[in-house]
C-alpha cells in the first residue's frame, strides 16, 4: 500500500483526483492539506491536514511539518500557483523520500503566466489569437485598434492562471474595457485578445521525460453558473462531452512541447483551445501538473487518469490501453450542477475532524 499527499484537499478537483484513487484496486492512504476548513470537510481523504495558503508565510514550516509526520510515497499538487511556491523548497520535500513527478520550475513558470505561455505558443508557429498586455490606456486604445472591427468583442483576462475564468469579461466597447480595469486597479494584470467564437475543448495528458503516456480531448458544451459571471465563464464546467480529432492532437502535442524548458514535456499537461471561426483550435493556455475537475468523468467511463499518473510516478509503469491517444469513445457526456451532498455539521465536529498542523 502507498501513501500519497495531495494537495487543494476539498476542492472540486482535488475530490475528483481522492475518488478516482479509492476507486483504484490498489490500496492506498491519501493524506489531504488545504487551507480552507469547509472545503476540507467534503474532501474523502483518509486524513485531512489543515495548513495556511501558500502565500502565507508559514506555508512551507506547515507543509514540511506535515510531510515529516506522514512520510508519504509520492506529492502531488492541484495548484499551479501552490506548486510553483512549493517547488521553491522541493529539495527539502525530496530530502524526505518524496516523490515529485512535475515539470521542472521554468515550465511551470511559463504555464502560470499566460502571456509567457502564449509568447511559447507563437514562437514554435502554433496558431494563436493575436494579443496585448494591457499596462495602460494606450495598451486599450491599441487593443481596440487591432483586434477588433467594432463589431466583434474584445476578450479580457487575467494573466496569471487558476483564475478559473474569474475577472475575465468581453466587450466592443473599450470605455466599458476601461471602467472595469480602472475600477477594479488591475492595470498591468489583463491581456486582450482576439474572440475566438467556436468550441472550447481541453487536451488532458500525462507525459514521462518527453514520452507521452496517455492523453484525452474533451469538448465544453457549457458552463455552470454561468449567469454568476460578467463573461459568462465561470471555470466550471456544466456539459462534458469526450472527444478526439488529429488535429486536436497534433496542436495540442504541440503546444505542450512549446511551454516544456527542455521540449520534453514531464507530468500532467492539460491544454485549454478554443476554435476559431475556421473551427481551427487555438490555445489559450497549459494547465500544469494538476487534473481538470472532469478527470471523475473519465474514470467513470473506463480511464483512470491519477491511477495512471501514480503508476508511473512510483513504478515507472506505463497503462495496458489499445491506444494512448483518445481511448474513450466520442461523444459520451458529463453532466454536473453540485458537486457534493450537503453536510451538517458543527464547529466542535469539525475542530474534531480536521488537523491542525501546530498541534502536530
Amino acid at each position: 500500500m502507498y501513501k500519497i499527499l495531495i494537495t487543494g484537499a476539498g476542492s472540486t478537483q482535488t475530490n475528483g483526483v481522492v475518488n478516482c484513487l479509492l476507486d483504484d484496486k490498489e490500496s492506498c492512504e491519501i493524506i489531504g492539506v488545504g487551507s480552507d476548513p469547509y472545503d476540507l470537510m467534503f474532501c474523502r481523504a483518509h486524513k485531512r491536514y489543515l495548513i495556511p495558503h501558500s502565500t502565507k508565510p508559514d506555508y512551507k514550516e506547515a507543509f514540511l511539518k506535515v510531510l515529516d509526520k506522514e512520510k508519504p510515497d509520492i506529492v502531488h499538487f492541484q495548484h499551479d500557483v501552490e506548486m510553483a511556491i512549493a517547488l521553491k523548497f522541493a529539495d527539502e520535500i525530496k530530502a524526505r523520500g518524496c516523490i515529485l513527478y512535475v515539470p521542472d520550475y521554468e515550465t511551470i513558470d511559463t504555464c502560470v503566466y499566460k502571456y509567457k505561455s502564449w509568447e511559447k505558443f507563437k514562437a514554435a508557429g502554433i496558431k494563436v489569437p493575436q494579443n496585448v498586455v494591457i499596462n495602460s490606456e494606450e495598451d486599450l486604445e491599441k487593443a481596440f485598434s487591432e483586434l477588433t472591427d467594432g463589431n466583434t468583442p474584445i476578450w479580457f483576462r487575467p494573466m496569471i492562471v487558476g483564475n478559473g475564468g474569474r475577472g475575465s469579461f468581453c466587450t466592443t466597447d473599450i470605455n466599458e474595457a476601461k471602467e472595469y480595469i480602472f475600477n477594479a486597479n488591475t492595470w498591468g494584470t489583463y491581456m486582450a485578445a482576439e474572440y475566438l467564437p467556436g468550441d472550447m475543448v481541453t487536451w488532458l495528458s500525462i507525459w514521462n521525460n518527453g514520452e507521452l503516456v496517455v492523453a484525452q480531448g474533451r469538448k465544453r458544451g457549457g458552463w455552470a453558473y454561468s449567469s454568476m459571471s460578467a463573461s459568462g465563464v465561470t471555470g466550471i464546467t456544466k456539459i462534458g462531452i469526450t472527444y478526439s480529432s488529429a488535429e486536436l492532437d497534433d496542436i495540442a502535442i504541440k503546444c505542450c512541447k512549446a511551454v516544456a524548458s527542455n521540449g520534453k514535456p514531464h507530468g500532467i499537461f492539460g491544454v485549454d483551445l478554443k476554435c476559431d471561426r475556421n473551427g481551427v483550435p487555438n490555445p489559450t493556455e497549459v494547465n500544469i501538473s494538476r487534473f481538470f475537475a472532469t478527470v471523475e468523468f473519465f474514470e467513470k467511463a473506463g480511464l483512470n487518469m491519477p491511477a495512471i499518473f501514480k503508476d508511473v510516478a512510483l513504478y515507472g509503469k506505463k497503462p495496458e490501453l489499445k491506444k494512448i491517444l483518445n481511448p474513450l469513445p466520442d461523444d459520451l457526456l458529463w453532466l454536473r450542477s453540485l458537486d457534493d451532498r450537503p453536510i451538517l455539521t458543527t464547529k466542535e465536529e469539525m475542530a474534531n475532524t480536521l488537523i491542525d498542523w501546530h498541534k502536530i
